[in-house]
């Protein structure tokens, strides 16, 4: 457990800081003892918590009756049941009402990925049904929809205005205990190094942060909507200080294109790059302390187009600097398509820059929803040119979508479509047959072994 000893003066700026924030919403200010006001976070946490909500979900799993269920004369001659049993599992974690009117509710993508059944409850009492809207894996986000009235919203800050030491406040739902809210202060920005994410661009605090805040909302001391609490480094399982949430200007444009399209549509420089390290520096010749050296430029991307090569190092993105490879990356997650952008690079330690438009590589990535309805809630990729395979695979299937049904599992590779073999993402786009035309059949590999997969 952590506890915070201050000073006077520490004491004194902090209770000056809240009683401006309180009388900044309109707020009656605290009890007084001796004629001194108390600092207390309660008035701001009377308007923001009834923006958050806890989120419950249900996923049915099967479970196998015996180690020779997949085995077809096994079951026949022990006449095992064909339908394996399910068990339930339930989940817990939390959520932020950001548009009232719409009724989006904001949360991890971790909470309720997978999930048959997600269930929204309010902080008067009030539960509702919630419908899945979207959600980005590569930035561990979620839209999730409940259709209730008088709700109240917490909108996204997308200022960036936050900074090391700012205090802050995390509201959420930690092991299942209701809401229960935690300070702190921003200890850094900018973190990385979180495992399985694409984008990383962290906001860390030492406000508490537990199993089932996930989801839920970081604050400022004026009541803004700062960030969505993701995760925790935890050595010992518990709370140690070091938590993470997702800035709310990532979480805004994550949540404007799921909203508008179902998923997120990004934009891309069609580069390889790696952080400049200090050999670098001294082989390119070049004084710049940061960037990201490019390594590879893809065919026909925007960089190439542009004029720029290999061993160039890209130093900033519309003013925006790059500190390395995840900065550019994250920068990049940023970009929206069709926009044009301001690359300040350098060349044999010469400054130079370029307008560069941003597309979608649809090569690399692309939805199912994109090529086919009955494809909806699949993911495809290209396969690492390292590997030996050809074909597509199948980065992610969403639970209950018409994929899924189909038998499509998350790590299959499609080496066939309507008996003609693809052997990449492009020509997967180039031979696939007019939406909705017909029977799609789909011929993948799954651990070495060749399925049919047909979908009506």
């Amino acid at each position: 457990m952590y506890q915070y000893f201050m000073n006077n003066r520490l004491q004194s700026v902090l209770a000056a800081a809240l009683l401006l924030a309180a009388q900044s919403i309109g707020a009656a200010l605290p009890a007084s003892v001796d004629g001194q006001p108390l600092p207390s976070l309660a008035p701001i946490l009377e308007e923001v918590m009834p923006a958050v909500v806890n989120v419950h979900t249900r996923t049915r799993v099967q479970v196998r009756t015996s180690p020779f269920f997949d085995d077809p004369f096994f079951r026949r001659f022990f006449d095992f049941p064909s339908v394996p049993r399910e068990r339930v599992q339930q989940s817990l974690g939390s959520g932020v009402i950001v548009d009232a009117a719409g009724g989006y509710v904001l949360t991890n993508n971790h909470v309720i990925d997978g999930a048959d059944d997600i269930a929204v409850r309010l902080e008067d009492g009030r539960e509702f049904a919630a419908e899945f809207v979207g959600s980005d894996r590569d930035t561990d986000l979620a839209v999730i929809r409940i259709d209730a009235e008088a709700l109240a919203e917490l909108p996204l800050d997308e200022s960036d205005r936050l900074r090391v030491g700012d205090f802050v406040v995390a509201v959420g739902n930690p092991f299942g205990l209701g809401q229960t809210v935690t300070s702190g202060i921003v200890s850094a920005l900018g973190r990385s190094g979180l495992r399985g994410l694409e984008y990383q661009n962290f906001i860390q605090t030492d406000a508490s942060i537990n199993p089932g805040n996930s989801g839920g909302a970081l604050i400022d001391l004026r009541g803004r909507l700062v960030g969505i609490n993701t995760a925790i480094f935890t050595p010992s399982g518990g709370n140690v200080g070091i938590g993470f949430a997702i800035p709310a200007s990532t979480a805004a444009h994550v949540m404007a294109q799921l909203v508008e399209h179902g998923e997120v549509r990004r934009g891309s420089l069609g580069a390889e790059v790696q952080d400049l390290s200090e050999d670098l520096r001294e082989a390119l010749g070049i004084d710049a302390a940061r960037g990201a050296v490019i390594t590879r430029l893809n065919s026909g991307s925007a960089l190439l187009e542009a004029g720029l090569q290999a061993g160039d190092v890209i130093l900033a993105i519309d003013g925006r600097e790059v500190d390395g490879a995840q900065g550019l990356r994250n920068i990049e997650s940023l970009l929206s398509v069709g926009a044009r952008v301001r690359v300040d690079y350098l060349r044999d330690g010469d400054p130079r820059s370029a307008r560069v438009p941003i597309e979608e590589n649809l090569d690399a990535r692309i939805s199912g929803r994109r090529l086919d309805d009955r494809l909806d809630g699949l993911m495809l990729s290209r396969i690492p040119q390292r590997s030996q395979l050809r074909g597509v695979l199948v980065e992610d299937v969403r639970r209950n979508s018409a994929a899924w049904e189909a038998g499509l599992r998350a790590g299959d590779v499609i080496v066939a479509i309507n008996r003609t073999v693809v052997r990449n993402l492009a020509e997967l786009r180039a031979r696939f047959p007019q939406a909705g035309e017909g029977q799609l059949s789909l011929e993948i590999r799954r651990r070495g072994v060749g399925y049919r997969v047909t979908l009506e």
